[in-house]
Protein backbone atom coordinates (compact mmCIF):
# COMPACT_ATOMS: atom_id res chain seq x y z
CA UNK A 1 0.00 0.00 0.00
CA UNK A 2 1.59 3.31 -1.07
CA UNK A 3 1.16 5.93 1.61
CA UNK A 4 0.89 9.59 0.69
CA UNK A 5 3.55 10.48 3.28
CA UNK A 6 6.10 8.52 1.24
CA UNK A 7 5.83 10.81 -1.82
CA UNK A 8 7.92 8.48 -4.01
CA UNK A 9 7.96 11.09 -6.78
CA UNK A 10 10.37 13.35 -4.85
CA UNK A 11 13.25 10.95 -5.59
CA UNK A 12 12.66 11.49 -9.31
CA UNK A 13 12.49 15.30 -9.35
CA UNK A 14 15.03 17.04 -11.56
CA UNK A 15 18.08 18.50 -9.75
CA UNK A 16 17.20 21.93 -8.36
CA UNK A 17 13.44 21.32 -8.20
CA UNK A 18 12.25 21.82 -4.60
CA UNK A 19 9.79 19.56 -2.81
CA UNK A 20 7.86 22.62 -1.64
CA UNK A 21 7.48 26.22 -2.76
CA UNK A 22 6.85 29.22 -0.59
CA UNK A 23 3.72 31.10 -1.65
CA UNK A 24 4.33 34.80 -0.98
CA UNK A 25 1.63 36.94 0.62
CA UNK A 26 0.78 39.03 -2.43
CA UNK A 27 -1.91 39.50 -5.07
CA UNK A 28 -1.49 38.17 -8.61
CA UNK A 29 -1.08 41.62 -10.17
CA UNK A 30 2.25 42.02 -8.31
CA UNK A 31 3.84 39.73 -10.93
CA UNK A 32 3.12 42.29 -13.65
CA UNK A 33 4.30 45.18 -11.48
CA UNK A 34 7.57 43.39 -10.67
CA UNK A 35 8.29 42.58 -14.33
CA UNK A 36 7.57 46.22 -15.25
CA UNK A 37 10.15 47.26 -12.64
CA UNK A 38 12.77 44.72 -13.78
CA UNK A 39 12.20 44.80 -17.56
CA UNK A 40 10.46 48.13 -18.33
CA UNK A 41 11.69 48.37 -21.92
CA UNK A 42 11.24 44.69 -22.81
CA UNK A 43 8.38 43.77 -25.12
CA UNK A 44 5.60 42.19 -23.05
CA UNK A 45 3.02 41.65 -25.80
CA UNK A 46 3.31 41.29 -29.57
CA UNK A 47 0.03 41.35 -31.47
CA UNK A 48 -0.05 41.16 -35.26
CA UNK A 49 2.89 43.59 -35.49
CA UNK A 50 1.93 45.90 -32.60
CA UNK A 51 4.05 45.75 -29.43
CA UNK A 52 3.60 46.87 -25.82
CA UNK A 53 6.52 47.05 -23.39
CA UNK A 54 6.20 45.96 -19.77
CA UNK A 55 6.15 49.59 -18.65
CA UNK A 56 3.36 50.39 -21.14
CA UNK A 57 1.33 47.31 -20.19
CA UNK A 58 1.56 48.15 -16.47
CA UNK A 59 0.55 51.76 -17.16
CA UNK A 60 -2.42 50.80 -19.36
CA UNK A 61 -3.61 48.16 -16.87
CA UNK A 62 -3.62 50.76 -14.08
CA UNK A 63 -5.40 53.31 -16.28
CA UNK A 64 -8.00 50.69 -17.19
CA UNK A 65 -8.46 49.96 -13.47
CA UNK A 66 -9.05 53.69 -12.94
CA UNK A 67 -11.61 53.69 -15.75
CA UNK A 68 -13.46 50.73 -14.23
CA UNK A 69 -13.54 52.37 -10.82
CA UNK A 70 -14.87 55.59 -12.37
CA UNK A 71 -17.71 53.54 -13.91
CA UNK A 72 -18.60 52.17 -10.48
CA UNK A 73 -16.71 48.87 -10.23
CA UNK A 74 -16.06 48.10 -6.57
CA UNK A 75 -13.85 45.51 -4.82
CA UNK A 76 -15.38 42.04 -5.12
CA UNK A 77 -17.46 42.94 -8.20
CA UNK A 78 -17.35 40.37 -10.99
CA UNK A 79 -16.01 41.62 -14.32
CA UNK A 80 -16.81 39.33 -17.25
CA UNK A 81 -14.27 39.29 -20.10
CA UNK A 82 -15.41 38.00 -23.50
CA UNK A 83 -12.35 38.57 -25.69
CA UNK A 84 -9.92 36.58 -27.83
CA UNK A 85 -6.19 36.65 -27.07
CA UNK A 86 -5.24 40.30 -27.54
CA UNK A 87 -3.63 43.16 -25.60
CA UNK A 88 -7.16 44.11 -24.50
CA UNK A 89 -7.62 40.75 -22.76
CA UNK A 90 -4.46 41.16 -20.69
CA UNK A 91 -5.22 44.81 -19.85
CA UNK A 92 -8.85 43.97 -18.97
CA UNK A 93 -7.95 41.07 -16.68
CA UNK A 94 -5.15 42.82 -14.83
CA UNK A 95 -7.13 46.07 -14.80
CA UNK A 96 -10.05 44.27 -13.17
CA UNK A 97 -7.73 42.84 -10.48
CA UNK A 98 -6.09 46.23 -9.89
CA UNK A 99 -9.55 47.71 -9.32
CA UNK A 100 -10.26 44.97 -6.76
CA UNK A 101 -12.60 43.08 -9.08
CA UNK A 102 -12.93 39.38 -9.84
CA UNK A 103 -12.31 38.29 -13.44
CA UNK A 104 -14.90 36.03 -15.08
CA UNK A 105 -13.55 34.29 -18.18
CA UNK A 106 -16.18 34.00 -20.93
CA UNK A 107 -15.63 31.84 -24.00
CA UNK A 108 -16.02 34.04 -27.13
CA UNK A 109 -17.70 31.10 -28.86
CA UNK A 110 -20.58 31.03 -26.39
CA UNK A 111 -24.12 31.21 -27.72
CA UNK A 112 -26.49 33.83 -26.26
CA UNK A 113 -28.00 31.13 -24.00
CA UNK A 114 -24.60 30.08 -22.60
CA UNK A 115 -23.54 33.71 -22.17
CA UNK A 116 -26.74 34.54 -20.27
CA UNK A 117 -26.21 31.59 -17.91
CA UNK A 118 -22.68 32.68 -17.06
CA UNK A 119 -23.51 36.36 -16.57
CA UNK A 120 -26.51 35.54 -14.38
CA UNK A 121 -24.75 32.81 -12.40
CA UNK A 122 -21.67 34.97 -11.72
CA UNK A 123 -23.71 38.12 -11.05
CA UNK A 124 -21.43 40.09 -13.40
CA UNK A 125 -22.49 43.73 -13.61
CA UNK A 126 -19.61 44.61 -15.96
CA UNK A 127 -18.90 43.01 -19.34
CA UNK A 128 -15.84 43.66 -21.51
CA UNK A 129 -16.57 42.39 -25.00
CA UNK A 130 -15.33 42.42 -28.60
CA UNK A 131 -17.54 44.39 -30.99
CA UNK A 132 -17.93 41.34 -33.30
CA UNK A 133 -19.52 39.43 -30.42
CA UNK A 134 -21.87 42.17 -29.24
CA UNK A 135 -24.98 40.97 -31.15
CA UNK A 136 -24.98 37.78 -29.03
CA UNK A 137 -25.01 39.78 -25.83
CA UNK A 138 -27.66 42.22 -27.10
CA UNK A 139 -30.01 39.25 -27.61
CA UNK A 140 -30.00 38.53 -23.87
CA UNK A 141 -28.90 41.86 -22.39
CA UNK A 142 -32.17 42.50 -20.54
CA UNK A 143 -32.05 39.05 -18.92
CA UNK A 144 -28.63 39.66 -17.32
CA UNK A 145 -27.41 41.77 -14.38
CA UNK A 146 -24.97 43.70 -16.61
CA UNK A 147 -25.05 47.48 -15.96
CA UNK A 148 -21.96 48.56 -17.89
CA UNK A 149 -20.59 47.17 -21.16
CA UNK A 150 -17.08 48.07 -22.33
CA UNK A 151 -16.58 47.44 -26.06
CA UNK A 152 -13.33 47.08 -28.00
CA UNK A 153 -12.37 46.12 -31.54
CA UNK A 154 -9.40 44.22 -32.90
CA UNK A 155 -8.31 47.44 -34.67
CA UNK A 156 -7.82 49.23 -31.32
CA UNK A 157 -4.41 47.60 -30.91
CA UNK A 158 -3.34 47.06 -34.51
CA UNK A 159 -0.31 48.90 -35.90
CA UNK A 160 -0.55 51.38 -38.80
CA UNK A 161 -1.74 50.73 -41.53
CA UNK A 162 -3.50 47.55 -40.37
CA UNK A 163 -5.69 49.62 -38.03
CA UNK A 164 -7.03 51.53 -41.05
CA UNK A 165 -7.43 48.52 -43.31
CA UNK A 166 -9.07 46.24 -40.73
CA UNK A 167 -12.51 47.96 -40.70
CA UNK A 168 -12.67 47.57 -44.49
CA UNK A 169 -12.01 43.84 -44.21
CA UNK A 170 -14.50 43.49 -41.34
CA UNK A 171 -17.25 45.16 -43.37
CA UNK A 172 -16.45 42.95 -46.35
CA UNK A 173 -16.77 39.89 -44.06
CA UNK A 174 -20.02 41.37 -42.64
CA UNK A 175 -18.60 41.51 -39.09
CA UNK A 176 -20.33 43.98 -36.75
CA UNK A 177 -18.24 46.98 -35.65
CA UNK A 178 -18.78 49.64 -32.99
CA UNK A 179 -21.53 49.63 -30.37
CA UNK A 180 -24.87 51.27 -29.57
CA UNK A 181 -24.57 54.89 -28.45
CA UNK A 182 -26.72 54.48 -25.38
CA UNK A 183 -26.37 54.61 -21.63
CA UNK A 184 -24.23 51.89 -20.12
CA UNK A 185 -22.02 51.34 -23.19
CA UNK A 186 -18.43 52.58 -23.18
CA UNK A 187 -15.41 52.44 -25.51
CA UNK A 188 -12.45 50.45 -24.19
CA UNK A 189 -10.07 53.15 -25.45
CA UNK A 190 -11.87 55.80 -23.36
CA UNK A 191 -11.14 53.90 -20.14
CA UNK A 192 -7.40 54.23 -20.87
CA UNK A 193 -7.50 58.04 -20.96
CA UNK A 194 -7.72 58.74 -17.22
CA UNK A 195 -5.10 58.70 -14.49
CA UNK A 196 -3.53 55.35 -13.44
CA UNK A 197 -5.31 53.90 -10.42
CA UNK A 198 -3.60 53.03 -7.16
CA UNK A 199 -3.67 49.21 -7.14
CA UNK A 200 -6.24 47.63 -4.82
CA UNK A 201 -4.32 45.85 -2.02
CA UNK A 202 -6.12 42.53 -2.38
CA UNK A 203 -5.76 39.89 0.30
CA UNK A 204 -4.28 36.72 -1.28
CA UNK A 205 -7.34 34.79 -0.10
CA UNK A 206 -9.64 37.14 -2.06
CA UNK A 207 -11.17 35.79 -5.27
CA UNK A 208 -9.27 36.72 -8.42
CA UNK A 209 -11.08 34.58 -10.99
CA UNK A 210 -14.29 32.66 -11.58
CA UNK A 211 -13.27 29.98 -14.06
CA UNK A 212 -16.29 28.19 -15.44
CA UNK A 213 -15.81 24.50 -16.11
CA UNK A 214 -16.56 23.51 -19.67
CA UNK A 215 -20.05 22.25 -18.98
CA UNK A 216 -19.34 18.96 -20.76
CA UNK A 217 -20.27 17.14 -17.54
CA UNK A 218 -23.52 19.02 -17.02
CA UNK A 219 -24.26 22.61 -16.04
CA UNK A 220 -21.26 24.95 -16.16
CA UNK A 221 -19.97 25.80 -12.65
CA UNK A 222 -17.68 28.64 -11.57
CA UNK A 223 -14.49 27.42 -9.86
CA UNK A 224 -13.49 30.07 -7.29
CA UNK A 225 -9.77 30.73 -7.72
CA UNK A 226 -8.05 33.11 -5.32
CA UNK A 227 -5.01 35.32 -5.86
CA UNK A 228 -3.06 32.79 -3.78
CA UNK A 229 -4.25 29.87 -5.94
CA UNK A 230 -3.09 31.57 -9.16
CA UNK A 231 0.17 32.88 -7.68
CA UNK A 232 0.98 29.41 -6.32
CA UNK A 233 0.43 27.68 -9.65
CA UNK A 234 2.70 30.11 -11.53
CA UNK A 235 5.43 29.53 -8.94
CA UNK A 236 4.92 25.75 -9.08
CA UNK A 237 5.34 25.81 -12.87
CA UNK A 238 8.41 28.04 -12.53
CA UNK A 239 10.00 25.76 -9.92
CA UNK A 240 9.43 22.73 -12.16
CA UNK A 241 11.85 24.05 -14.80
CA UNK A 242 15.06 24.74 -12.86
CA UNK A 243 16.82 25.84 -16.06
CA UNK A 244 14.22 28.55 -16.81
CA UNK A 245 16.25 31.12 -14.79
CA UNK A 246 18.58 31.48 -17.80
CA UNK A 247 15.65 32.70 -19.90
CA UNK A 248 14.31 35.26 -17.40
CA UNK A 249 13.49 38.40 -19.38
CA UNK A 250 14.61 36.69 -22.62
CA UNK A 251 12.15 33.90 -23.39
CA UNK A 252 9.40 34.05 -26.00
CA UNK A 253 6.03 32.56 -25.07
CA UNK A 254 3.53 31.54 -27.74
CA UNK A 255 0.10 32.79 -26.69
CA UNK A 256 -1.94 30.48 -28.92
CA UNK A 257 -3.95 28.76 -26.19
CA UNK A 258 -6.99 30.90 -25.40
CA UNK A 259 -6.51 32.95 -22.24
CA UNK A 260 -10.19 32.61 -21.31
CA UNK A 261 -9.30 29.00 -20.50
CA UNK A 262 -7.33 28.73 -17.25
CA UNK A 263 -4.63 26.59 -18.90
CA UNK A 264 -3.78 29.37 -21.36
CA UNK A 265 -4.22 32.04 -18.69
CA UNK A 266 -1.83 30.43 -16.19
CA UNK A 267 0.77 28.73 -18.38
CA UNK A 268 1.02 31.25 -21.23
CA UNK A 269 -0.19 34.60 -19.83
CA UNK A 270 0.50 34.68 -16.08
CA UNK A 271 3.67 32.59 -16.19
CA UNK A 272 4.89 34.50 -19.26
CA UNK A 273 4.38 37.88 -17.56
CA UNK A 274 5.95 36.64 -14.31
CA UNK A 275 9.05 35.54 -16.29
CA UNK A 276 9.37 38.80 -18.24
CA UNK A 277 8.90 36.96 -21.55
CA UNK A 278 7.67 38.40 -24.81
CA UNK A 279 4.20 36.89 -25.32
CA UNK A 280 3.24 36.50 -28.98
CA UNK A 281 -0.55 36.76 -29.03
CA UNK A 282 -2.61 34.86 -31.57
CA UNK A 283 -6.35 35.63 -31.57
CA UNK A 284 -7.03 32.10 -32.87
CA UNK A 285 -4.84 28.98 -32.54
CA UNK A 286 -4.47 28.46 -36.30
CA UNK A 287 -1.59 26.19 -37.24
CA UNK A 288 -0.22 28.35 -40.08
CA UNK A 289 -0.06 31.38 -37.78
CA UNK A 290 1.60 29.23 -35.09
CA UNK A 291 4.36 27.98 -37.43
CA UNK A 292 4.92 31.52 -38.75
CA UNK A 293 5.10 32.93 -35.20
CA UNK A 294 7.70 30.34 -34.18
CA UNK A 295 9.82 31.21 -37.22
CA UNK A 296 9.47 35.00 -36.94
CA UNK A 297 9.85 35.45 -33.18
CA UNK A 298 12.08 32.55 -32.14
CA UNK A 299 9.46 31.11 -29.79
CA UNK A 300 11.02 29.21 -26.87
CA UNK A 301 7.84 28.08 -25.07
CA UNK A 302 4.89 26.51 -26.89
CA UNK A 303 2.23 25.32 -24.44
CA UNK A 304 -0.51 23.50 -26.29
CA UNK A 305 -2.93 20.62 -26.54
CA UNK A 306 -2.51 17.36 -28.48
CA UNK A 307 -4.63 18.52 -31.41
CA UNK A 308 -2.25 21.50 -31.94
CA UNK A 309 0.78 19.22 -31.97
CA UNK A 310 -0.99 16.83 -34.37
CA UNK A 311 -1.69 19.77 -36.68
CA UNK A 312 1.94 20.97 -36.34
CA UNK A 313 3.32 17.53 -37.20
CA UNK A 314 1.12 17.39 -40.30
CA UNK A 315 1.72 20.98 -41.46
CA UNK A 316 3.02 20.82 -45.06
CA UNK A 317 6.80 21.24 -45.22
CA UNK A 318 7.20 21.72 -41.46
CA UNK A 319 10.47 19.73 -41.47
CA UNK A 320 12.05 22.51 -43.54
CA UNK A 321 10.83 25.36 -41.34
CA UNK A 322 13.00 27.20 -38.82
CA UNK A 323 11.34 25.81 -35.69
CA UNK A 324 14.41 24.77 -33.67
CA UNK A 325 14.09 27.75 -31.28
CA UNK A 326 11.34 25.88 -29.42
CA UNK A 327 12.79 24.63 -26.16
CA UNK A 328 9.96 23.28 -24.07
CA UNK A 329 6.31 22.47 -24.63
CA UNK A 330 3.80 21.44 -22.01
CA UNK A 331 0.86 19.48 -23.37
CA UNK A 332 -2.34 19.41 -21.37
CA UNK A 333 -6.17 19.40 -21.50
CA UNK A 334 -6.31 15.94 -23.11
CA UNK A 335 -4.17 12.78 -23.30
CA UNK A 336 -1.03 13.15 -25.47
CA UNK A 337 -0.60 10.17 -27.81
CA UNK A 338 2.93 8.73 -27.65
CA UNK A 339 3.44 8.85 -31.42
CA UNK A 340 2.46 12.52 -31.58
CA UNK A 341 5.05 13.50 -28.95
CA UNK A 342 7.79 11.45 -30.62
CA UNK A 343 7.21 13.02 -34.04
CA UNK A 344 7.04 16.57 -32.63
CA UNK A 345 10.37 16.12 -30.83
CA UNK A 346 11.98 14.77 -34.01
CA UNK A 347 10.91 17.88 -35.95
CA UNK A 348 11.78 20.55 -33.37
CA UNK A 349 14.41 19.04 -31.10
CA UNK A 350 12.30 20.42 -28.24
CA UNK A 351 11.14 18.65 -25.13
CA UNK A 352 7.39 17.91 -25.29
CA UNK A 353 6.16 16.83 -21.89
CA UNK A 354 2.69 15.74 -20.94
CA UNK A 355 1.14 17.34 -17.90
CA UNK A 356 -2.24 17.33 -16.27
CA UNK A 357 -4.53 19.79 -14.61
CA UNK A 358 -8.10 20.94 -14.20
CA UNK A 359 -9.85 24.28 -13.79
CA UNK A 360 -10.41 23.61 -10.09
CA UNK A 361 -6.61 23.49 -9.51
CA UNK A 362 -5.61 26.69 -11.35
CA UNK A 363 -4.97 24.31 -13.35
CA UNK A 364 -1.63 22.39 -13.38
CA UNK A 365 -1.07 19.60 -10.83
CA UNK A 366 1.22 17.09 -12.59
CA UNK A 367 3.95 17.08 -15.21
CA UNK A 368 6.67 14.86 -16.54
CA UNK A 369 10.13 16.22 -15.66
CA UNK A 370 11.89 18.73 -17.91
CA UNK A 371 15.24 16.90 -17.79
CA UNK A 372 14.53 13.49 -16.24
CA UNK A 373 12.69 10.46 -17.51
CA UNK A 374 9.50 11.15 -19.45
CA UNK A 375 7.34 8.09 -19.09
CA UNK A 376 5.26 7.99 -22.22
CA UNK A 377 1.56 7.79 -21.52
CA UNK A 378 2.11 9.22 -18.02
CA UNK A 379 1.02 12.66 -16.81
CA UNK A 380 4.17 12.67 -14.68
CA UNK A 381 4.50 13.59 -11.04
CA UNK A 382 2.83 16.12 -8.72
CA UNK A 383 4.42 19.58 -8.88
CA UNK A 384 6.10 21.04 -5.74
CA UNK A 385 3.71 21.54 -2.79
CA UNK A 386 1.11 19.27 -4.40
CA UNK A 387 0.09 15.94 -2.92
CA UNK A 388 -1.72 13.30 -4.94
CA UNK A 389 -3.24 9.90 -4.24
CA UNK A 390 -5.50 7.34 -5.87
CA UNK A 391 -8.63 6.48 -3.89
CA UNK A 392 -11.56 4.09 -4.01
CA UNK A 393 -15.28 4.94 -3.80
CA UNK A 394 -14.99 5.35 0.00
CA UNK A 395 -12.04 7.73 -0.31
CA UNK A 396 -9.47 5.19 0.89
CA UNK A 397 -6.11 4.95 -0.85
CA UNK A 398 -5.86 1.94 -3.17
CA UNK A 399 -2.83 -0.39 -3.36
CA UNK A 400 0.05 0.69 -5.59
CA UNK A 401 -0.67 0.24 -9.29
CA UNK A 402 -4.42 -0.19 -8.88
CA UNK A 403 -6.95 2.09 -10.60
CA UNK A 404 -9.04 4.55 -8.60
CA UNK A 405 -10.02 8.21 -8.58
CA UNK A 406 -7.21 10.76 -8.59
CA UNK A 407 -7.30 13.18 -5.64
CA UNK A 408 -5.00 16.20 -5.26
CA UNK A 409 -4.25 18.74 -2.54
CA UNK A 410 -2.19 21.93 -2.60
CA UNK A 411 -2.17 25.75 -2.45
CA UNK A 412 -3.46 25.93 -6.03
CA UNK A 413 -6.75 24.12 -5.30
CA UNK A 414 -9.91 26.25 -5.51
CA UNK A 415 -12.02 27.53 -2.62
CA UNK A 416 -15.05 25.79 -4.08
CA UNK A 417 -17.76 26.33 -6.69
CA UNK A 418 -19.46 29.72 -6.82
CA UNK A 419 -22.82 29.58 -5.00
CA UNK A 420 -22.90 25.76 -5.17
CA UNK A 421 -22.22 24.38 -1.66
CA UNK A 422 -23.52 20.89 -2.51
CA UNK A 423 -21.27 20.57 -5.56
CA UNK A 424 -18.37 21.93 -3.50
CA UNK A 425 -18.96 19.32 -0.79
CA UNK A 426 -18.85 16.54 -3.41
CA UNK A 427 -15.60 17.79 -4.96
CA UNK A 428 -13.65 18.82 -1.85
CA UNK A 429 -13.09 16.33 0.98
CA UNK A 430 -10.83 17.40 3.86
CA UNK A 431 -8.89 19.69 1.53
CA UNK A 432 -8.53 17.02 -1.16
CA UNK A 433 -9.96 17.74 -4.60
CA UNK A 434 -11.60 14.70 -6.20
CA UNK A 435 -10.81 15.13 -9.90
CA UNK A 436 -13.31 12.70 -11.41
CA UNK A 437 -10.45 11.09 -13.34
CA UNK A 438 -9.49 7.43 -13.04
CA UNK A 439 -5.76 6.99 -12.49
CA UNK A 440 -3.01 4.74 -11.18
CA UNK A 441 0.42 5.46 -9.71
CA UNK A 442 3.60 3.43 -10.32
CA UNK A 443 6.37 2.73 -7.84
CA UNK A 444 8.30 5.87 -8.90
CA UNK A 445 5.36 8.17 -8.18
CA UNK A 446 4.45 8.75 -11.83
CA UNK A 447 0.70 8.92 -12.42
CA UNK A 448 -1.29 7.63 -15.38
CA UNK A 449 -4.77 8.84 -16.28
CA UNK A 450 -6.71 5.79 -17.31
CA UNK A 451 -9.83 7.79 -18.19
CA UNK A 452 -12.63 9.99 -17.05
CA UNK A 453 -14.93 8.12 -14.68
CA UNK A 454 -17.84 8.70 -17.02
CA UNK A 455 -15.87 7.77 -20.18
CA UNK A 456 -15.07 4.22 -19.13
CA UNK A 457 -16.76 1.70 -21.41
CA UNK A 458 -18.25 -1.42 -19.83
CA UNK A 459 -18.76 -3.96 -22.59
CA UNK A 460 -19.89 -7.46 -21.72
CA UNK A 461 -18.65 -6.97 -18.16
CA UNK A 462 -15.18 -5.83 -19.25
CA UNK A 463 -13.84 -2.36 -18.33
CA UNK A 464 -12.40 -0.68 -21.42
CA UNK A 465 -10.56 2.64 -21.23
CA UNK A 466 -10.91 4.69 -24.45
CA UNK A 467 -7.42 6.14 -24.09
CA UNK A 468 -5.78 2.73 -24.48
CA UNK A 469 -7.64 2.09 -27.76
CA UNK A 470 -6.83 5.62 -28.98
CA UNK A 471 -3.10 5.08 -28.30
CA UNK A 472 -3.15 2.04 -30.58
CA UNK A 473 -4.99 3.91 -33.33
CA UNK A 474 -2.53 6.83 -33.14
CA UNK A 475 0.33 4.36 -33.58
CA UNK A 476 -0.98 3.54 -37.09
CA UNK A 477 0.90 5.69 -39.67
CA UNK A 478 -2.30 6.67 -41.50
CA UNK A 479 -4.14 8.09 -38.47
CA UNK A 480 -4.13 11.84 -37.84
CA UNK A 481 -6.77 11.99 -35.07
CA UNK A 482 -8.84 9.42 -33.23
CA UNK A 483 -11.54 9.38 -30.57
CA UNK A 484 -13.06 6.31 -28.95
CA UNK A 485 -16.41 6.22 -27.12
CA UNK A 486 -18.82 3.68 -25.75
CA UNK A 487 -22.16 3.41 -27.55
CA UNK A 488 -25.26 1.40 -26.58
CA UNK A 489 -25.25 -2.24 -27.64
CA UNK A 490 -28.22 -4.60 -27.09
CA UNK A 491 -25.98 -7.59 -26.37
CA UNK A 492 -22.83 -6.18 -24.67
CA UNK A 493 -24.54 -3.23 -22.94
CA UNK A 494 -21.98 -0.96 -24.57
CA UNK A 495 -19.58 -1.47 -27.41
CA UNK A 496 -16.46 0.32 -28.64
CA UNK A 497 -16.89 2.91 -31.41
CA UNK A 498 -13.90 4.68 -32.98
CA UNK A 499 -14.03 7.90 -35.01
CA UNK A 500 -10.92 8.50 -37.11
CA UNK A 501 -9.49 11.30 -39.25
CA UNK A 502 -6.93 9.96 -41.74
CA UNK A 503 -3.88 11.89 -42.88
CA UNK A 504 -4.46 13.48 -46.27
CA UNK A 505 -2.08 11.20 -48.15
CA UNK A 506 -3.76 8.03 -46.82
CA UNK A 507 -7.37 8.95 -47.55
CA UNK A 508 -8.95 6.50 -49.98
CA UNK A 509 -6.00 4.13 -49.58
CA UNK A 510 -6.48 2.87 -46.02
CA UNK A 511 -9.78 1.22 -45.19
CA UNK A 512 -11.69 0.52 -41.99
CA UNK A 513 -10.71 -3.15 -42.16
CA UNK A 514 -7.01 -2.15 -42.13
CA UNK A 515 -7.40 -0.23 -38.87
CA UNK A 516 -9.54 -2.90 -37.24
CA UNK A 517 -6.91 -5.52 -38.18
CA UNK A 518 -4.20 -3.30 -36.69
CA UNK A 519 -6.21 -3.01 -33.47
CA UNK A 520 -6.64 -6.80 -33.35
CA UNK A 521 -2.85 -7.19 -33.45
CA UNK A 522 -2.39 -4.79 -30.54
CA UNK A 523 -5.46 -5.15 -28.30
CA UNK A 524 -7.40 -7.85 -26.52
CA UNK A 525 -10.38 -8.89 -28.63
CA UNK A 526 -12.96 -7.27 -26.35
CA UNK A 527 -11.22 -3.86 -26.74
CA UNK A 528 -11.17 -3.84 -30.56
CA UNK A 529 -13.62 -1.28 -32.04
CA UNK A 530 -16.79 -2.97 -33.32
CA UNK A 531 -17.74 0.30 -35.03
CA UNK A 532 -15.24 2.46 -36.93
CA UNK A 533 -16.14 5.59 -38.86
CA UNK A 534 -13.93 7.91 -40.92
CA UNK A 535 -14.50 11.62 -40.41
CA UNK A 536 -13.23 14.81 -42.06
CA UNK A 537 -12.78 16.31 -38.59
CA UNK A 538 -13.70 15.68 -34.95
CA UNK A 539 -15.77 18.04 -32.77
CA UNK A 540 -13.62 19.97 -30.28
CA UNK A 541 -13.88 22.53 -27.52
CA UNK A 542 -12.35 25.98 -28.05
CA UNK A 543 -9.20 24.69 -26.35
CA UNK A 544 -8.91 21.77 -28.76
CA UNK A 545 -10.16 18.98 -26.51
CA UNK A 546 -12.05 16.35 -28.51
CA UNK A 547 -15.70 16.18 -27.45
CA UNK A 548 -16.32 12.50 -26.96
CA UNK A 549 -19.80 13.12 -25.59
CA UNK A 550 -20.82 14.93 -28.77
CA UNK A 551 -19.62 12.00 -30.89
CA UNK A 552 -21.50 9.58 -28.66
CA UNK A 553 -24.72 11.61 -28.77
CA UNK A 554 -24.46 12.14 -32.53
CA UNK A 555 -23.96 8.41 -33.14
CA UNK A 556 -26.84 7.47 -30.84
CA UNK A 557 -29.20 9.97 -32.54
CA UNK A 558 -28.24 8.59 -35.95
CA UNK A 559 -29.19 5.08 -34.85
CA UNK A 560 -32.41 6.18 -33.14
Amino acid sequence: MAKIEAKPWLAHYDPGVPAEIEVPHKPLWRFLEESAERFPGNVALEFLGKTLTYAELWDKSRRFAGGLKALGVRPGDRVAIMLPNSPQFVIAFYGALLAGGVGVNVNPLYTPRELRHQLVDSGSETLIILDHLLPRFLEVERETPVKRTVVTGIKDFLPFPKNLLYPLKARKDKLPLGFPKKEGFHAFADLLKGEPATPHPADPEDLALLQYTGGTTGISKGAMLTHRNLVANVLQIDAWDASARELLGKGVMLGALPFFHVYGMTVAMNYGLFSGYKIVLLPRPEIRAIVEAIERHGVTHFPGVPTLYVAFNNFPGVEGKNVKSVRICLSGAAPLPVEVAKRFEEITGARLIEGYGLSEASPVTHSNPVLGEVKKGSIGMPLPSIEAKVVDEEGKEVPLGEVGELAVRGPNVMKGYWNRPEETAKALKDGWLLTGDLARMDEDGYFYIVDRKKDMIIAGGYNIYPREVEEVLYAHPAVQEAAVVGVPDPYRGETVAAFVVLKEEHRGKVGKEDLVAFCRENLAAYKVPRILEFRESLPKTSVGKILRRELRDEFTRGKG
